[in-house]
């Protein structure tokens, strides 16, 4: 599996909100294990530091733990991938456009990214 065009970006601001908030790649883990992550510690030490690529689903939930565990602090938040480049022919079915604006407007980000990595998860498994 390779990097794709917005893993980079990702993985820095993911790491830029883990060093704000002082949160360990070990606390990190646990969290991310605890809501439905399915890669092991070593893996996601090996993410962080560039060594190794992850699934978009996989990032998506490593973001999500990030932000949960630092809701309560200020600073930078990690981002999901679909607001990394909303469009990007490199990850066909990306809405762009106001629909993109207006898909989950009445859901917390939280939960709408809940909801797509959920979804996601689910059409791999029928696979």
């Amino acid at each position: 599996m390779g990097f794709d065009s917005s893993e980079p970006e990702q993985r820095r601001r993911l790491q830029a909100a883990l060093a704000a908030a002082h949160i360990s790649t070990g606390d990190l883990w646990l969290y991310y294990f605890g809501i439905g992550g399915s890669v092991g510690e070593y893996e996601v030490e090996a993410y962080l530091q560039g060594l190794l690529s992850l699934p978009e689903l996989q990032r998506d939930l490593l973001a999500m733990a990030a932000n949960e565990l630092s809701s309560a602090q200020a600073g930078p938040r990690a981002p999901y991938a679909d607001e990394l480049g909303p469009g990007d022919p490199s990850r066909p079915g990306t809405p762009s456009g106001p629909d993109a604006l207006s898909l989950n407007a009445d859901l917390s980000p939280t939960l709408s990214h809940f909801l797509e990595a959920s979804e996601r998860a689910f059409v791999i498994f029928l696979r």
